[in-house]
């Protein structure tokens, strides 16, 4: 069988005018950055955007396992089909971290007939937006020790600096260092440390501003720390916010590249969804509203954590509402979900997927509690048996969901085709009744309680004295208001990995807190998670190399 690098490098690519031409771009707004791939220019952008008219489809899915669900190959897929049965359909994604593609989890441009090209530069170095976001975010961490060096003016309290540096590499040394040591010509000694750049505050900022004044105005409002007695000091004060905009400024162009089947799909920005907001940015989003009749876009992770966050902050702070959700499973997670082992997942078992659709069926209750009519995409696998089929579409049957098993990895857009008529039939009968699932005014504790009981299941949050009071200061300080960002496992609804399935009754322990000012919410760290990730015992990097051509092999 043909890996999908393989697949990406049998397709016969379009030059990027092309792909622009078929979206409505004109070539004058196109930045070229080789024959495949393409900025657009932010002023055409800006143009646009006034205007945004499209539909807007949400794909997220279950709890991610170790069996694979395939949430960027399905929303390419259904890109293609909506293109292919003649609805102007514009794809959106994240651009990949570096992190993940030399980890465990390899590339994000999805797979086998339903992907994005060039895929090896795609999930590599791309047009170097998060370097520039790396950059941007290390400045921000030098001009503080800078200031510090040289008399510290704003009288900083250099044991409450929150701000972090931050690498696009899972690095788990990095995570807590001391930083200035060496003597007094290297500066003040401090405890500091690393955060992956897909989880810093300036990946937030980036994928949530609408233009680049907002950017810098975002920019400018970070805190950074505090002073002795409590006041904040920020990114504008330190007067790091305009080299930092001027840093990202060519990087905030939305990115245009194509799906193998010729489909635009606009590829920007990249928070992660288990430890920040898991959206691709507002930009890029908007933009393809205002092209296209329909935009296909992706939320990271399960629908508890990415399409969470997206409905919850991204849509509210950009003035979306999704016309329809799709949330994609495959048989063989589900049957994970049901308490069977990897190695035994191609044996049919349907009493197990039926203990582990829980898990599906708790996604699909959520996305519904949001208003949205939602379809399911089961994502086939050669495994999957008629059984296994009928009891999922039977199991989303009895909560008034159709389920449609999709071809698109090995048959394209054809594979799609029935699931991208199914989205329709939603969207033309107008159930979407978009709602968020807390009110602004809602006690930044009291959003943190109702996401784990309505979302999570659980029966209770613990939130520490220590904590309880932080979330109290911050509300004091005005920032009561602004959406919250659950950092937790990814794998399950409680903070616990291993729980898999739909738990319930369990309790949220909230570690952490902390003020993204400029993004506009606040981080509630759970668990045991971790905001800079580690390498696996074996990473991908080990099979990652260049053959006797100068050709990438082993990238997923």
């Amino acid at each position: 069988m043909a890996t999908d690098l393989e697949i990406a490098r049998a397709a016969t690519l379009q030059p990027i005018d092309a792909i622009a031409a078929r979206a409505g771009i004109p070539e004058e707004a196109l930045i070229p950055f080789g024959r495949f791939k393409a900025k657009i220019d932010q002023r055409y952008a800006r143009s646009r955007t006034e205007g945004a008219a499209g539909r807007l489809i949400l794909v997220t899915g279950i709890s991610p396992t170790p069996a694979g669900e395939g949430k960027t190959t399905t929303t390419i897929g259904l890109g293609d089909a909506l293109n292919a049965i003649g609805r102007r359909t514009m794809i959106c994604l994240r651009e990949p971290s570096l992190g993940p593609c030399f980890g465990v989890k390899g590339g994000a441009t999805g797979g086998g007939k339903a992907q994005v090209a060039p895929m090896e530069e795609i999930n590599l170095h791309f047009t170097g937006d998060f370097h520039a976001i790396t950059a941007a975010n290390n400045l921000l961490a030098a001009m503080i020790d800078n200031h510090i060096y040289w008399g510290n003016a704003l009288g900083l309290d250099t044991r409450r600096i929150a701000w972090r540096r931050a690498m696009d590499m899972n690095d788990r040394a990095l995570r807590s260092t001391v930083a200035s040591l060496g003597g007094v010509a290297n500066g003040f000694p401090r405890e500091d440390g690393f955060d992956i750049t897909v989880a810093s505050e300036v990946m937030a900022i980036f994928c949530l501003a609408r233009d680049l004044d907002d950017l810098q105005a975002r920019l400018g409002r970070i805190i950074v720390g505090s002073t002795r007695d409590g006041q904040p000091v920020t990114a504008r004060d330190l007067k790091a916010d305009g080299a930092m905009a001027a840093l990202l400024r060519d990087a905030f162009a939305p990115n245009l590249v194509q799906t193998l089947e010729g489909s635009p799909a606009l590829v920007h920005g990249g928070p992660f969804a288990n430890i920040a907001h898991g959206c691709n940015s507002v930009a890029a989003t908007r933009l393809g509203l205002s092209l296209a009749e329909l935009v296909v876009t992706e939320a990271g992770f399960g629908a508890d954590l990415g399409a969470e966050k997206f409905l919850d902050i991204k849509c509210p702070s950009a003035g979306l509402a999704p016309s329809a959700c799709v949330v994609v499973a495959t048989v063989r997670a589900l049957k994970m979900h049901g308490g069977v082992a990897k190695a035994d997942l191609g044996r049919e078992d349907v009493a197990a997927l039926r203990r582990g659709v829980v898990n599906l069926a708790r996604h699909v209750e959520n996305m519904q509690g949001f208003g949205l009519p939602v379809v399911v995409a089961l994502n086939a696998f050669t495994t999957d048996t008629p059984a296994e089929i009928a009891a999922v579409r039977e199991a989303m049957a009895a909560l008034g969901t159709e389920t449609v098993h999709c071809t698109h990895w090995a048959d394209g857009a054809a594979g799609a085709t029935a699931l991208a008529e199914a989205v329709l039939r939603r969207i033309e009968a107008g159930e979407a009744r978009f709602v968020p699932l807390y009110e602004p005014a809602l006690p930044l504790a009291e959003k943190i309680r109702r996401i784990a009981q309505r979302i999570y299941r659980a029966s209770d949050v613990q939130i520490p004295g220590p904590v309880a009071a932080r979330l109290k200061r911050f509300e004091e300080q005005g920032f009561g208001h602004v959406p919250v960002c659950i950092a937790k496992t990814q794998y399950s609804f409680s903070a616990d990995p291993t729980a898999l399935g739909a738990p319930e009754g369990h309790v949220l322990p909230v570690r952490e807190v902390r003020l993204s000012a400029g993004a506009g919410f606040v981080v509630a760290i759970c668990g045991e998670i971790m905001t800079m990730p580690g390498l696996p015992r074996r990473p991908a990097a080990e099979t990652i190399g260049l053959n006797v051509e100068g050709e990438i092999e082993g990238l997923f």
